[in-house]
């Protein structure tokens, strides 16, 4: 989840106009896969899929980015464990970071393409700048014919109790509550969005609580990616007055068992294809995109999230 707080002020500075809307007009090292975005004391940081979980940082509001290194430097012994197809892999997913209760937490998943066997680990910091990650073990594990655990995202709601989204393709995706002491789930699980048929894939959660409309939003990826620019990704939104559902689209259809599972927010420009894996705060939202004119490579997006004057988000 994103986390905007002194550097707010410096979003009408770095927006670029766009097809799609204000982008940030970022220049410099931004490749990255499923992001996450966090800003601390005036330093913007990506987390990115990759070896050992790709960093990248801005230092001047956005603007200018640089690789800075990744989390791991070799796999972790628990990581085979929980996920032996995975065999010493240092290829890390879906990265997801918050600061609660006094520390930051990483959740992150590992997996193998078209397998359910999966798992999603947590490790933890003082804080992003001075790194020294600790292994906090793992959290969930699936297996090939049970829900698939990836895409790990954090959620705090309106009474500041942390939750853990999850979820990718088959039996949808879910929310547990999450022990504020252990960070370990606790409770049950239950089921927030799922697609009508395994062929339509949905994935990659983000949940936001906006306090001045009084919703939670979903906001998930849905279709295919990780094919460059032949890659269908899209996101959509919908929304709930309670952190477990009913979610529902802008039509009032919930989101249980139909086609697209919520309404379409981006669906990519000539340029930036196939966007998705989101980020979401109430002030920014972060995405990739494959970009066409570089070969399909998956860039980091980010511009302003807005409200209308219904209470739905756009930009």
């Amino acid at each position: 989840m994103i986390l905007s707080k002194s550097s707010l002020f410096l979003l009408s500075t770095v927006f670029a106009n766009s097809a799609l809307g204000a982008f940030w007009n970022m220049t410099g090292y931004t490749y990255c896969h499923d992001p996450v975005v966090y800003e601390e004391d005036g330093k913007w940081y990506g987390f990115c899929t990759g070896n050992g979980i790709q960093i990248i940082k801005s230092e001047d509001g956005g603007k200018e980015w640089e690789f800075a290194g990744q989390v791991f430097d070799s796999p972790l012994k628990e990581w085979d464990e929980a996920v032996p197809p995975h065999q010493g892999s240092m290829d890390v997913w879906a990265p997801d970071i918050e600061y609660y209760n006094g520390r930051v937490w990483l959740y992150y998943s590992l997996s193998t393409f078209n397998s359910g066997t999966s798992a999603i680990f947590l490790a933890s910091a003082d804080s992003v700048g001075t790194g020294s990650w600790r292994n906090d073990g793992l959290i969930l594990k699936s297996s090939a014919d049970d829900f698939n655990a990836i895409d790990p995202n954090l959620v705090i709601d309106k009474e500041g109790n942390p939750w853990l989204a999850w979820g990718s393709h088959w039996r949808g995706l879910k929310i547990a509550r999450v022990d504020p002491k252990t960070m370990q789930l606790t409770g049950d699980f239950t089921t927030i969005a799922r697609r009508s048929s395994y062929e339509n894939p949905i994935e990659a959660p983000s949940v936001i609580y906006n306090k001045e409309h009084d919703y939670y939003y979903l906001f998930v990826s849905i279709d295919y990616c990780c094919v460059g620019v032949d890659s269908t990704y899209k996101m959509v939104v919908s929304r709930s007055k309670e952190i477990t559902g009913p979610y529902l689209d802008k039509e009032g259809n919930p989101i249980i068992d139909t086609k697209n599972a919520g309404t379409i927010f981006d669906a990519g420009n000539d340029r930036y294809v196939a966007v998705g894996h989101q980020d979401v705060d109430q002030k920014v939202i972060a995405r990739h995109g494959y970009d066409a004119e570089d070969n399909g490579t998956s860039h980091l997006l980010i511009n302003d999230l807005k409200f209308d004057k219904d209470g739905w988000p756009t930009y």
